[in-house]
């Protein structure tokens, strides 16, 4: 047991022995949190005698959970049973798979994944005569997944409340939910519905599943959604042993649910609750951790604590301004060279990391003159991502007429010329000896040929053979991508990550003939490209420069850091710049915050200038880096003070447009200036608005969080008068539900604490009082989410 306390400073080792009641740690970058967690974990084994099958630990991913389950077994040995180290996704499956059939549903039930929810959509855009240019599957996947965040498409599988509707994407949706039920089949966003709605509607189970759970840990509490949190709530009611661990600072996944506020109002929900601040940071150098506090502490949602290191101070931080992105690629490639001569390092060491994929496109092809090996991690080289050698294509067929290029490309997009048709046209180049697209070319009127498609396909690239004279490359693309449907194509894919690399190729293409004082023709750029597109630079070793978004880093370290793209427009992104949002700024700065904190010995800052493709303006750094005293780093490159005063006159211009505030919380009662009151049912934080239900018209309406004609009605939760009885039929649903589950829990639970657990003085009964009342505004909590 001693040896579980070893190696620990003070607060790891509160954290480590804290074992009863609700606890939040709070645990900054570097600070050992999964040591201490693991260690946590062993301790309760091993100092308390718990059953590891009487312990939940919960984190985000699956990576995690095996790291954690690895480094657990060291501890207490490999006999123990540590499936329950899992992700929220993987204890749903655990329940359910234990207590679906309470709920009329079978216990061999199958779990879809993406690719299987995209197989049932084709099903059913077949069965429907429809097309992705109707609905992309994107959009009517967002759909059904906003869709499950509601409780009532549970009663049309569960209950089968079939009612008829007009609108196609709910058409789409219903046929959705009916395959999935003819399967016995539940995607991601079921299993934590079901779940949550089997303990709802059985107390026996909840009970039971709250009795086997004596302590539950959750690791990286700040990316849990509000409905996840509420499960591990309805869990840890019953012993009351809550351990939350996580940094809000490193909140980066909003966008898919993540509640920072979780784990920063922790101590508000649980007024009992113990926090304990690990700010000692054993990764990064004091400059490096300097320019972080210095970056985030201007948000406003977190909880303050001083990162703090005992490591040698180190070099400085170092910002790199280039003329342009190819100066930009160029300077990291020469000072990844420096680093490896003069620092005794391997490419291993050194890490790229960039806010978009596109991103990536100057530094690998720097990377690749330079002869330097690099790996995409997480994702797909540049040259090597579908819609760049769609387009390479293109221009490659209309000037050499290759068969690679042809058959990549003869039927995308889709025109209808398939297996059978390419077999023809096959035949017939091996009978001529000719290639592919010549045999199409010279045999369009042969029977088997002879279709639309091919035709237009052939036109298509033949005009473009006689005209490539008069256009410039960059225009050439643009002219090609819109006439060959590419565009359409991509746009209607709902894809834009693809949509913003063919503007980064177009922006390189720019660049090129800008250069040069002679225009460079398509033969040239196909010659200059072939280098970046030929895979001879690959070999078997695993020495390599690691190239990922922010977003794949967080989780992992570095010795040495680039952050690349650090511009106005990528980050923070132009989404969240045109949207105005204080947060959505504030997650673009905690994403700076967790590029920095990835580094150990050294951090650059690169950006350039130019175009920017998604702001329409010139390109200049990042508000971010305004927000860094000059102190914290040192300059490299020629930053004028034209570009620092337009840059700072720009930015000026956007913060005097107030960022939109949320003022509302689900469940207040509102008055708007024409409707009168209403109740907010949701938030929609991404679109910046709140669904409001007004009585007077007896509607909900979408206002947005800057309309001014709105204000909460104090001290009132809900409407009064005779209004209050005017509740929609899900209110009334709900309503009834809560009560009837109240009085069930009211009979059951709470009768099981007073024989159990029989207070002993007042103050347990005034406890009991307070646990009662927080037991309520949990139910309370989850009607609203679910309503």
């Amino acid at each position: 047991m001693e040896n579980l306390k070893e190696n620990l400073n003070d607060q790891q080792l509160e954290a480590v022995t804290e074992t009863e009641g609700y606890v939040r740690v709070i645990a900054g970058a570097g600070s050992g949190k999964t040591k201490a967690l693991t260690q946590r974990y062993a301790y309760i084994v091993d100092a308390l005698g718990i059953n590891t099958s009487n312990i939940l630990c919960v984190t985000f991913t699956n990576k995690a959970a095996q790291e954690m389950r690895k480094r657990v077994k060291k501890l207490v040995g490999t006999n123990s049973d540590l499936s329950y180290i899992t992700t929220y996704h993987g204890f749903c499956v655990r329940v359910l798979r234990e207590d679906i059939n309470k709920i009329a549903y079978p216990k061999n039930f199958i779990i879809m994944d993406v690719e299987d929810q995209k197989t049932v959509l084709r099903q059913v855009y077949a069965e429907r005569g429809l097309t992705s240019k109707v609905f992309t599957f994107k959009q009517v996947l967002r759909y059904i997944s906003k869709q499950k965040s509601t409780q009532e498409y549970l009663r049309y599988i569960l209950e089968s409340k079939k009612q008829e509707t007009d609108n196609e994407i709910e058409k789409i949706f219903r046929r959705y939910l009916e395959k999935q039920q003819r399967n016995f089949a539940l995607d991601f966003d079921d299993l934590l519905n079901f779940t949550l709605y089997l303990f709802i509607n059985n107390p026996d189970v909840l009970e039971k599943w709250q009795k086997r759970l004596h302590y539950i840990q959750v690791d990286e509490t700040q990316d849990s959604s509000q409905k996840q949190f509420m499960l591990i709530e309805l869990l840890s009611q019953y012993h009351k042993n809550l351990f939350v661990v996580g940094d809000p600072d490193q909140t980066i996944y909003e966008w898919r649910g993540a509640k920072p506020e979780i784990l920063v109002d922790f101590d508000k929900q649980f007024p009992e609750s113990k926090t304990i601040i690990m700010n000692q940071n054993y990764r990064s150098t004091p400059n490096i951790l300097s320019l972080g506090n210095h970056i985030i502490k201007n948000n406003k949602i977190r909880v303050d604590k001083d990162m703090f290191t005992e490591n040698p101070k180190g070099v400085d931080v170092v910002h790199f301004h280039a003329q342009n992105d190819y100066e930009e690629g160029l300077w990291v490639a020469n000072e990844i060279k420096r680093l490896l001569s003069e620092e005794n390092c391997t490419y291993s060491d050194v890490a790229i990391l960039y806010r978009a994929n596109h991103i990536s496109r100057s530094i690998e092809q720097s990377l690749i003159r330079e002869n330097i090996p690099y790996s995409v991690f997480g994702g797909i080289r540049f040259f090597e991502r579908k819609e760049i050698k769609d387009v390479l294509a293109y221009l490659r067929l209309i000037q050499f007429e290759d068969d690679f290029s042809f058959l990549r490309i003869v039927n995308t997009p889709s025109r209808g010329l398939g297996k059978k048709f390419l077999e023809s046209v096959a035949k017939i180049a091996d009978q001529q000896n000719t290639s592919l697209y010549t045999a199409l070319k010279d045999n369009l009127k042969h029977r088997e040929l002879s279709r639309k498609g091919a035709i237009e396909f052939v036109q298509l690239i033949e005009k473009y053979k006689k005209e490539k004279i008069d256009f410039i490359v960059s225009d050439l693309v643009k002219a090609v991508m819109d006439e060959s449907g590419l565009t359409s194509y991509y746009r209607t894919d709902g894809d834009t990550d693809r949509l913003d690399n063919i503007k980064e190729l177009q922006n390189s293409i720019i660049l090129l003939e800008t250069q040069d004082e002679a225009p460079i023709d398509l033969m040239e750029y196909l010659q200059e490209i072939a280098l970046y597109t030929d895979m001879d630079i690959e070999d078997d070793s695993n020495d390599r420069i690691k190239l990922m978004t922010i977003h794949t880093s967080k989780g992992l370290e570095f010795p040495f850091v680039f952050l690349c793209g650090f511009t106005e427009g990528i980050l923070p992104s132009a989404m969240a710049i045109k949207e105005r949002r204080a947060k959505a700024i504030e997650e673009e700065r905690r994403l700076t915050y967790v590029a920095i904190t990835r580094a150990e010995k050294a951090f650059y800052m690169t950006e350039s200038e130019g175009y920017n493709f998604s702001l329409g303006t010139s390109k200049y750094p990042s508000r971010f880096l305004f927000e860094i005293s000059d102190n914290y780093y040192v300059s490299k490159g020629e930053l004028s003070q034209e570009i620092i005063k337009a840059a700072k006159a720009q930015l000026k211009s956007d913060t005097t447009q107030q960022l939109i505030q949320k003022k509302f919380e689900v469940g207040d009662i509102v008055h708007h200036q024409i409707w009168k009151e209403g109740k907010v049912i949701a938030v929609n934080d991404v679109k910046g608005e709140y669904q409001i239900e007004f009585l007077e018209i007896g509607k909900t309406k979408p206002i947005t969080y800057e309309f001014k004609g709105l204000t909460k009605v104090e001290g009132s939760s809900e409407p009064t008068g005779d209004d209050k009885n005017k509740k929609t039929d899900l209110e009334e649903d709900w309503t009834a539900l809560i009560e009837e589950k109240d009085r069930k829990r009211g009979s059951q639970l709470l009768k099981n604490d007073e024989e159990e657990q029989p207070p002993a003085n007042k103050n347990e009964k005034g406890n009991s009082k307070q646990s009662k009342e927080k037991d309520n505004n949990l139910w309370s909590r989850l009607k609203d989410l679910w309503s």
